[in-house]
């Protein structure tokens, strides 16, 4: 399946940092209408941290340099954020109530390298870079790091000012591609970025409790999913034993048991392709003509889907912004300033 006439071409423009003239504002191309105001070089042109890319990657490169799954988890989290409320940070803060707290949002990581990164920019730009496009940038330097694309992230992001567990309604990893169709509609985007954000599970880790069901009883059959490649189920039970002693951890495991250095590869719709995958709603996406046909694509060629992951990555990171006057840019990512 395809995109209209045009996405490749937009995706490669996206790549090389082109920027649009829209309505007499610069706009990100291919981006949700409410993204319109964010523009490249923001701080750079509005003269408050022309060094604001920089000194992200730097810090980034930091912690990379000993945590290669620090690029699943900035993924993960800037979805988190994207996803619920908008791109507004809203996931950072901190509070008996707020969307960090959600079980939903149990097992969200990368918080610490977010407070670092607006340590290093307050002491060098104080007040001047909110903290969801710190997170965006950094998202966009950690997949570079681990062999993706760089692609272009437009700033001027304000951060948002409440928080509410209540937002959050991440869908089941076990639910059908339509239900997940539904849901990235809800949220603004469309079934392509549906298949190429879900391309991120090419890397990263799960808990064995979100997959079980799979294992052992699938639709309430007391069986296992009969999708599922024999050596896979066989793999997968191995490292997810149906119950766990009292006090035992419940186990991770890998996404993409093929890709243990979490790098950025398209092995991920390989996987999905031979029934292999580890999550029921990646599998699902064999079931879909457009989902399929869209899976063949990437899995014969990893710069289609290095194009499509910067594309979408660039609209997911453009929904429901707070611009201008909305919001603020917090001194502590943690909680709203005083």
């Amino acid at each position: 399946m395809k995109r209209e006439q045009g996405l490749v071409i937009l995706s490669i423009l996206a790549l090389v940092a082109l920027e649009m003239m829209v309505g007499g504002s610069q706009a990100a191309v291919g981006m949700p209408p409410e993204s319109a105001p964010l523009i490249r070089h923001f701080y750079k042109v509005h003269n408050t941290c022309a060094n604001v890319e920089p000194f992200v990657r730097h810090q980034v490169q930091l912690i990379w340099a000993n945590d290669k799954t620090v690029a699943p988890k900035l993924i993960k989290l800037l979805y988190a954020d994207c996803m619920v409320n908008g791109c507004d940070a809203s996931i950072l803060l901190d509070g008996p109530n707020t969307e960090k707290a959600s079980p939903k949002a149990r097992g969200l990581a990368a918080f610490v390298l977010i407070d670092k990164i607006k340590q290093v920019l307050e002491a060098r730009c104080p007040g001047a870079v909110s903290c969801a496009d710190i997170l965006n940038i950094a998202a966009r330097d950690a997949v570079y790091l681990s062999g993706g694309p760089s692609y272009p992230v437009f700033l001027g992001r304000r951060d948002g000012l409440e928080s509410n567990a209540a937002w959050v309604d991440f869908p089941s990893p076990s639910m059908s591609w339509e239900s997940s169709l539904a849901y990235f509609e809800s949220k603004g985007l469309d079934l392509q970025d549906m298949v190429t954000l879900l391309g991120a599970h090419m890397m990263g880790r799960v808990r064995c409790s979100n997959i079980l069901d799979r294992l052992y009883n699938f639709n309430n059959t007391g069986k296992p999913d009969p999708s599922m490649e024999a050596s896979t189920l066989t793999y997968l039970r191995a490292e997810c034993p149906q119950k766990v002693r009292l006090g035992q951890p419940n186990p991770l495991i890998n996404l993409n048991p093929n890709n243990p250095s979490h790098s950025f590869t398209n092995s991920y719709y390989s996987r999905v392709l031979e029934n292999k995958s580890v999550l029921g709603v990646d599998q699902q996406l064999i079931y879909g003509e457009d989902t399929h046909d869209l899976s063949d694509e990437y899995a014969a060629g990893l710069l289609d889907f290095k194009l499509g992951f910067a594309f979408s990555m660039s609209r997911m990171g453009g929904l429901k912004v707070l611009t201008g006057t909305k919001g603020q840019i917090r001194l502590n990512c943690r909680m709203v300033n005083k």
